[in-house]
């Protein structure tokens, strides 16, 4: 079997084991994922490492504008992790990077990072993860914070439940170009399109009707923090509406959001799920026929949007995965920056 069967084949097997239950959202399965503080705790260890020199230059306050940025390939400081940080520091970096994924996906994350950010220079992953930026807001160990990785097909947060009602302490971007920028339909060893594939199987399931509703031309297409921004309410929103399938279309539905949360470790599934929960109704499911690579009706670009959810798959012409979950604002126990829009 080679790596990318390999890959595929431990990804759905890894999908089989999250259990769908009638009138919930698929549990959790029993993975053996890092305890909840695991990362968090090596925040804050990396946060007291920092000399004051270090502190200037990549901590920030807690409430600054930059906390909320976002975008497919940038750096959130200057300063690389490779060269401003000690090797002590890189350690702890790239364990807080891998321990915010779940167990059968961080390999697979950290191949893709470094598959997408190296360049003739670098001459080992380690040098190649080094080209990553880091930003830490507030005060790890003391008060609210937030920890920010960001480079090529990267960002990912870390928080603590820092920002209530907020999924993955904020928007994230994860995507993958496995075998050059242009990918081929079938998109061999891309670590995320069996999620396509997954959702894929969801719209052969929907009737004429349902198809047509769910079939659009063009893509909300990528504007940085635009692209992530919740309208906050069902009304307008692009797709069939997953209230109006069937139960077995429902089902289908809770597979595909089983496949895009694999990737993360288990606190943060669980608690995007129950963000997801009060939503799942008047969540709908859009495909976008203009964006079909090698016109094979594989669609490689959809989405699944709600009142306060959006995570948007592009897999032309390699995949980019934006995506932004926060509690309701009708629920009454939303909290913190889950009240915002």
């Amino acid at each position: 079997m080679n790596n990318s069967t390999r890959r595929e084949f431990l990804g759905r097997s890894a999908a089989a084991t999250v259990a769908a239950t009638t009138g919930s959202l698929p549990l959790i399965g029993k993975e053996s994922a890092s305890k909840p503080a695991d990362a968090e705790t090596l925040v804050t260890t990396l946060y007291k490492s920092l000399n004051d020199e270090q502190r200037e230059k990549i901590c920030i306050p807690f409430d600054d504008p930059l906390r909320h940025k976002i975008e497919n390939n940038w750096h959130i400081v200057p300063q690389r992790v490779g060269k401003f940080f000690d090797k002590d520091q890189q350690a702890i970096t790239r364990e807080i990077f891998l321990g915010i994924h779940s167990d059968e996906y961080r390999d697979k994350i950290w191949e893709q990072f470094i598959g997408d950010n190296r360049n003739k220079k670098h001459k080992t992953p380690e040098e190649t993860f080094g080209e990553a930026s880091v930003a830490i807001f507030g005060k790890p160990g003391e008060d609210k914070f937030e920890f920010v990785l960001t480079g090529r097909h990267c960002t990912r947060r870390c928080d603590g439940n820092s920002t209530e009602g907020v999924s993955f302490g904020g928007p994230i971007f994860y995507g993958h170009a496995a075998q050059g920028f242009n990918e081929k339909p079938d998109h061999p060893g891309n670590v995320y399109w069996f999620q396509a594939q997954r959702a894929n199987e969801v719209y052969q399931m929907l009737d004429g009707k349902q198809q047509a509703a769910a079939l659009k031309d063009d893509s909300r297409g990528e504007r940085g923090r635009k692209t992530i921004e919740l309208k906050g309410h069902a009304e307008g929103l692009e797709g069939a509406r997953v209230g109006d399938m069937t139960a077995d279309q429902k089902e289908g539905i809770k597979k595909v959001l089983a496949d895009l949360l694999l990737p993360f470790r288990k606190v943060d599934r669980e608690e995007a799920l129950k963000q997801i929960e009060p939503q799942f109704d008047d969540l709908h499911l859009a495909f976008y026929q203009n964006e079909d690579v090698g016109n094979d009706k594989t669609w490689d670009t959809w989405q699944l949007e709600g009142p306060s959810m959006i995570w948007y798959f592009r897999g032309d012409p390699h995949v980019h995965t934006w995506v932004n979950i926060e509690q309701p604002k009708g629920d009454p126990f939303a909290a913190g920056e889950g009240k915002k829009a």
